[in-house]
């Protein structure tokens, strides 16, 4: 396998090289996203098999894990998933892994994509920062905030949404575009170079919050293809 690297020009990224460095960096001068590339032991296509999730998203317990009817390959790749876990339990985190086999249809659509696989930005009411890593399968990508633009602030699309509050763009449309977090998705400006976070690496990203130092990583889940193989992801 090809070793992972940063792409050049995306000085809002910076590299790690441990799980101490990755929790204990703080975000500053403008970087909102820390990646800890790393090359890992087993066959994680072999776990995603045994899991046979049906469609949609599928919450993966430890005990699920201890049972599966794997090779040797196979058991390497759990043992490197259930350390994962560990380390961020161990830091006060609540890691959650999904065997993630397409997405359920939006029920609400309109004007602005809210699906996961739109650009968007992690929110929170207090300091938060949200941890990533794909084990298999396609991988998130990013987009550098300099070549993104809220969906809200595409004028054709601000008009549409405020025909549908049906009132002024005031404080309480900006009430009604974050209560249907129309306000933390982004389309790609013309030219932009969206990178995928890619296989393996475990990725901490900022979200937006009440005071957060920089702003938050924009990025997004790969669109489903039809008769893909599932993704297997940690996310916290």
């Amino acid at each position: 396998m090809i070793p992972f690297s940063l792409p050049l020009g995306y000085p809002r990224l910076q590299r790690v090289e441990s799980f101490d460095e990755l929790v204990s960096t703080r975000f500053a001068n403008g970087v909102n996203a820390l990646c800890w590339p790393r090359v890992l032991p087993g066959d994680f296509a072999e776990v995603v098999r045994a899991l046979a999730a049906g469609p949609g998203i599928t919450t993966i317990e430890e005990s699920c894990l201890e049972v599966l009817p794997l090779s040797a390959a196979g058991r390497e790749a759990v043992k490197v998933l259930r350390e994962d876990l560990r380390m961020l339990r161990a830091h006060e985190l609540e890691p959650v892994l999904d065997c993630i086999n397409g997405y359920l249809p939006n029920d609400e659509p309109g004007p602005v994509r809210t699906d996961v696989c739109s650009f968007h930005v992690d929110s929170a009411t207090v300091e938060a920062d949200t941890y990533l890593c794909t084990y298999a399968g396609p991988s998130s990508e990013l987009l550098s905030n300099e070549e993104a633009m809220r969906r809200v602030d595409v004028p054709e699309t601000r008009a549409e949404l405020l025909r549908m509050h049906g009132g002024a763009d005031d404080e309480a449309f900006a009430e009604f575009l974050n209560d249907h977090c129309y306000d933390l998705h982004y389309t790609a400006l013309p030219g932009a170079r969206p990178f995928a976070f890619g296989q393996w690496n475990l990725w901490r990203i900022a979200t937006l919050y009440p005071g957060c130092p920089v702003p938050p990583c924009i990025h997004r889940a790969p669109d489903p293809v039809p008769g893909a193989a599932p993704r297997l992801l940690l996310i916290s």
